[in-house]
């Protein structure tokens, strides 16, 4: 046992920098897919058929291939038409691409889910679409996507496992030197999931953090500071819906 523990505290810069690997990767790639499910979930809602078509086929099309195969085709089929991508990007794109497919779904939802009252009530202000998208529609669909938005972000962390495959010595790759170094397998890869597993928690804190405040300026839960105090909101909070 101490020679694993020794064997741990040689590799912990090995881990260190896959920790940070990891993280890089979940939020490039998370950045990338939260920017494509806003663009794609809010096109495929338009009018225009063409457009609707188009979104709908790029939807199905990376929500309906597997991520591992779509990281294989940016980093070692691309350089045989004559591009060559850095392992990094190759990694955020594949991530961005494939989750931001499914969380198009989930923003798409979510803004079909806001009531009808809410849109005529902006017709009748004489808002334009912008502002009817931007000032009613958005912040109310917000609060209700950043729940499955936030799964997917967890989803998202778990799937940097597969940069491993592409030369990234993300954390997995870490786990697996250890391993090889130390033979004891049960206590290397238990130390990857505790790591994944405190990595996991801290984006469902920091997820748990966004939705409160969401709810909370739309006048339906707690403030960011009563959360954090652990305090339960009054009653006079929680309807006059003041924001920090």
């Amino acid at each position: 046992m101490s020679t694993n523990i020794d064997a741990l505290v040689d590799a912990l810069p090995s881990l260190w920098r896959g920790i940070v690997v990891t993280i890089e990767l979940t939020a490039g790639g998370g950045l990338l897919a939260f920017l494509l499910a806003v663009v794609l979930g809010t096109a495929v809602r338009v009018r225009s058929l063409p457009i609707r078509f188009v979104v709908r086929v790029l939807i199905e099309f990376f929500r309906g291939t597997s991520l591992v195969v779509q990281l294989f085709w940016l980093f070692y089929v691309l350089p045989l038409f004559g591009y060559q991508l850095d392992p990094m990007l190759c990694g955020v794109l594949a991530l961005g691409l494939n989750y931001g497919a499914y969380g198009a779904e989930v923003v798409r939802g979510a803004l079909d889910a806001v009531p009808a009252g809410q849109l005529e009530a902006a017709v009748a202000l004489n808002f334009n679409a912008r502002q009817r998208l931007t000032r009613v529609v958005f912040p109310q669909a917000w609060a209700m996507m950043i729940p499955s938005l936030g799964n997917f972000l967890i989803h998202l962390l778990k799937g940097t496992a597969f940069a491993s495959f592409i030369t990234l010595q993300d954390l997995t790759a870490g786990i697996v030197d250890l391993q090889k170094t130390t033979g004891a397998t049960i206590f290397s890869f238990g130390i990857g999931l505790v790591i994944y597993f405190v990595l996991a928690y801290l984006v469902s804190l920091l997820i748990n953090l966004a939705e409160a405040r969401a709810k909370h300026r739309l006048g339906r839960g707690p403030s960011l500071r009563e959360v954090l105090r652990f305090r339960p909101a009054s009653a006079d909070t929680v309807r006059g819906g003041v924001s920090l």
